[in-house]
């Protein structure tokens, strides 16, 4: 059995605040049944910690960047992980990274090199019951940990890093070098140095010994000028050890047939049962009770990147189709205040939950007949493949992982009865009004449109596939 340790910042079900947190708690349940035995390290959280209540105790640390820490082992819900119980950094309410005005905590680059420095011991054979064959970091917080294993000297297991989503870089400055216990050879263009500043995500980048994004598509992007977002000449340059794997949806947490969370479960061999959550939606929501109005639903972040602003642009038009739109999330104020002009313009027609409800998001899912993805860029997206799985069609810009996950409903691929969604592009207000006419006709042809669903539910998105990915890349690695 190859052993795999998983770092990142955030795992599903203990802390969350995007997919990061959903690939983290997937995988070494997907990985099992391909001989991979993966444990995660995260920070002891609050949340975190309380579902490690009496957890043993498998390593001690002295002092790390200011304090004793220890690292416990427990399988909450079982799922294997490895916390680093540091109170010093990790023990504060709320978020995982702002404090409570908003603004990053000020020891971000301490907090998150200390998740690293525990790696980096773990990676060498500190716990004498799990010595791993390979370390899998994740995004700029676990950047650090294939530098801290380069500049040890090597001799440690191979590095995987992966990129979630490269606007988050995890800048710092470089009088932080000494520190961060890095030597003063780090700060060079070849080392950790990043436009001035120390970069997290730039030194994983430089040192794993292989580099995967969330997505084929995103790992095209990131190598461009326009979606390297400063560390395309990088990503060019390691292009050898590059490899754009999907992620997959967790078809247990998600299963309409199987979900408490909706009002009326079902399958693809009966769509009947999504009328009945789609009024209790439109009842949910304070939208007019009309059945057969093509009723929107969103479920995002409420940020430029998600072209959310696009959405609320284009409502004339979606209004004036006759359709409806139901969204939830949080985000920028000034999205947030755009909506809710919108719910008092449209009232019936528009609605919006500033917030996040985990039972809303699945009603959404499995009672909106289409569910609107107009990202600006992608890495890869898991509202889409939620979509597909719960029937909603999903309509997406052509960037990242949308283009990899959703087939168009083009001629050809209608004519071959295999279409799954509707993309657009541009990624403009005009692009997604061309998007929204075209799913207003196809749901005006119920016949084809129904087949689109069930196309959509019978699709694989779950894990399998990805995992394979990863397990042939894992064995890859130890055998170099």
């Amino acid at each position: 059995m190859l052993k795999v340790l998983s770092v990142g910042s955030e795992i599903y079900p203990l802390v969350k605040t995007g997919g990061l947190a959903d690939v983290m708690g997937a995988l070494p349940g997907a990985l099992a049944p391909e001989g991979v035995a993966m444990r995660a390290l995260v920070p002891g959280y609050p949340a975190v910690m309380a579902a490690l209540a009496g957890a043993e105790t498998v390593l001690s640390i002295a002092d790390l960047f200011g304090g004793p820490a220890l690292v416990v082992a427990g399988e909450p819900d079982g799922l294997p992980i490895f916390a680093l119980d540091a109170p010093h950094l990790f023990a504060r309410p709320g978020n995982p990274y702002l404090a409570s005005n908003g603004a990053d905590w000020p020891d971000n680059a301490q907090r998150f090199a200390a998740l690293c420095r525990a790696g980096v011991l773990i990676a060498q054979g500190a716990i004498a019951g799990f010595v791993p064959d390979v370390v899998h970091a994740h995004d700029w917080q676990a950047g650090l940990l294939p530098a801290y294993l380069h500049y040890a000297g090597g001799g440690g297991p191979p590095c995987v890093m992966t990129v979630h989503n490269l606007a988050y870089q995890g800048q710092f400055p470089a009088d932080l070098l000494g520190a961060l216990g890095l030597p003063a050879s780090a700060y060079a263009v070849d080392g950790v140095e990043y436009y001035g500043s120390i970069g997290f995500l730039k030194a994983g980048l430089q040192f794993a010994d292989a580099i995967t994004t969330v997505s084929p598509r995103y790992a095209v992007e990131i190598a461009t000028p326009e979606g390297g977002m400063g560390l395309d000449g990088l990503i060019r340059a390691r292009a050898g050890v590059m490899h754009g794997i999907l992620n997959g949806l967790d078809t247990i947490a998600w299963n309409p047939a199987r979900d408490p969370l909706l009002v009326a479960p079902f399958g693809p061999g009966d769509l009947s049962p999504r009328a009945t959550n789609k009024s209790a939606l439109q009842a949910r929501m304070g939208l007019d009770a009309r059945p057969d109005a093509l009723l929107f639903g969103v479920v995002s972040r409420l940020a430029g990147q998600k072209g959310i602003d696009l959405i609320i642009e284009a409502l004339p038009l979606l209004t004036a189709l006759g359709a409806q739109l139901a969204v939830l999330g949080s985000g920028e104020p000034a999205l947030e205040a755009g909506l809710r002009a919108a719910m008092a313009r449209w009232p019936g027609s528009v609605a919006a939950v500033i917030g996040f409800e985990e039972r809303l998001s699945h009603l959404i899912q499995g009672g909106a007949d289409a569910i609107l993805v107009p990202s600006r860029f992608e890495p890869c997206g898991l509202t889409q493949l939620a979509a597909q799985h719960y029937g909603a069609i999903p309509v997406v810009s052509l960037v990242g992982g949308l283009v990899d996950t959703v087939i168009d409903a083009n001629p050809a691929a209608l004519g071959a009865g295999v279409a799954t969604g509707i993309q657009f592009g541009p990624v403009t207000t005009n692009g997604l009004a061309d998007g929204l006419r075209r799913t207003a006709a196809l749901f005006a042809d119920q016949p084809r449109w129904q087949q689109m669903q069930t196309n959509a539910m019978t699709l694989d998105v779950s894990w399998t596939h990805p995992a394979k990915h990863y397990a042939t890349l894992y064995h890859a690695l130890v055998l170099e």
